[in-house]
C-alpha cells in the first residue's frame, strides 16, 4: 500500500484524471497552499522568455470533493468566502465540521498544477491537472492548511473494457448530439475521441451532465469496465429524457471540446 501525504483542495465538483482543473484562489488557507508548492518546485527560470509560474516540476495536491450538505461555511466557486472567513479567524478546517474527513468523499485525485499565476491582489491563477485517483484516510487540520493522508488507488481495465468504451463512445456521441439540437446549436465534427478504455470512461464522467453525486460514484468505481457500464446506462437514459425534452439546458461541452491535455 503506497500513501502519501499531500496538501488537500475540497471542491464542490469532481476532478478526474487527465482532466483540466482551473482554479481562481483567493481564500487565505489556499493562497498558503499555493505559496508553499511555489517554494517547494521553484519554476525554471533558465531561458530568457521563461515564465516563473510556468514549472516542469510536480506541484501536487489532492482535489476531494465536498459531501453534500457537509460545506457550513458561506462558498463560491467551491471555496468558503474569503472576508468571512478572515473576519471569523477561520483555521483551515472552517467550514467544515468538527471532523474534516467526514465532510469529504473518501475517494479524490492528485492534481498537478502546471502553472501558479500571483495575482498582484495576493490571489492565484492555478491550472493544473488531474493525475490519478487516491483514497482519502486521513485529515490533518494542524497547519495554515488541510494536509491528507492518501493511498493511490490502482488503474485497471476490467471485463470487456475495450468493447464497452466503443459501445459508450457511441452513445456519448449520440448524447452530445442531442444536447446540441436541444439547444439549436450545430455540434462541433472532427475532434477525435480516445480509444483507450480508462481514458474514455473518465472524459465521458467529466463531460456529462450529471450531478456531483453521480460523478463521484464514476470516480470510485474500481475499474474501468464497471464505469463504462454504468456510463453506458447514464448516457441511454440522459438522451432519451432529451429527446422527449427538447428545451433541456445543455451545457459548455457542445460548444468545444473537453481537454484532456
Amino acid at each position: 500500500m503506497t500513501t502519501v501525504r499531500l496538501p488537500l483542495f475540497p471542491l464542490n465538483s469532481v476532478l478526474f484524471p487527465g482532466l483540466v482543473l482551473p482554479l481562481n484562489v483567493f481564500e487565505e488557507r489556499y493562497r498558503a497552499l499555493m505559496r508553499d508548492l511555489l517554494k517547494a518546485s521553484p519554476a525554471d527560470q533558465s531561458g530568457p522568455d521563461a515564465d516563473p509560474a510556468v514549472s516542469d516540476e510536480p506541484r501536487r495536491f489532492a482535489v476531494v470533493a465536498i459531501r453534500d450538505g457537509h460545506e457550513v461555511a458561506p462558498s463560491a466557486s467551491g471555496m468558503p468566502d474569503d472576508t468571512t472567513t478572515k473576519e471569523a479567524g477561520a483555521g483551515p478546517a472552517a467550514g467544515f465540521g468538527d471532523d474534516p474527513l467526514a465532510s469529504f468523499h473518501d475517494t479524490g485525485c492528485v492534481a498537478d498544477a502546471a502553472t501558479i499565476r500571483e495575482r498582484a491582489d495576493g490571489s492565484f491563477e492555478v491550472l493544473a491537472t488531474g493525475t490519478r485517483r487516491v483514497k482519502l484516510l486521513s485529515v490533518d487540520a494542524s497547519g495554515p492548511y488541510l494536509t491528507a493522508e492518501v493511498e493511490e488507488l490502482p488503474e485497471e481495465d476490467g471485463d470487456e473494457a475495450g468493447a464497452l468504451a466503443e459501445g459508450v463512445l457511441r452513445a456519448f456521441r449520440s448524447y452530445q448530439k442531442r444536447l446540441a439540437g436541444a439547444r439549436e446549436r450545430s455540434l462541433a465534427t472532427g475532434a477525435e475521441l480516445p480509444d483507450d478504455p480508462s481514458v474514455v470512461s473518465y472524459l465521458v464522467a467529466a463531460a456529462a451532465m450529471l450531478d456531483v453525486p453521480t460523478k463521484q460514484r464514476l470516480l470510485q468505481a474500481p475499474d474501468a469496465a464497471s464505469r463504462l457500464r454504468d456510463e453506458l446506462k447514464l448516457l441511454r437514459a440522459e438522451t432519451a429524457i432529451i429527446r422527449h425534452l427538447p428545451s433541456l439546458p445543455a451545457a459548455d461541452l457542445t460548444r468545444q471540446a473537453t481537454s484532456l491535455n
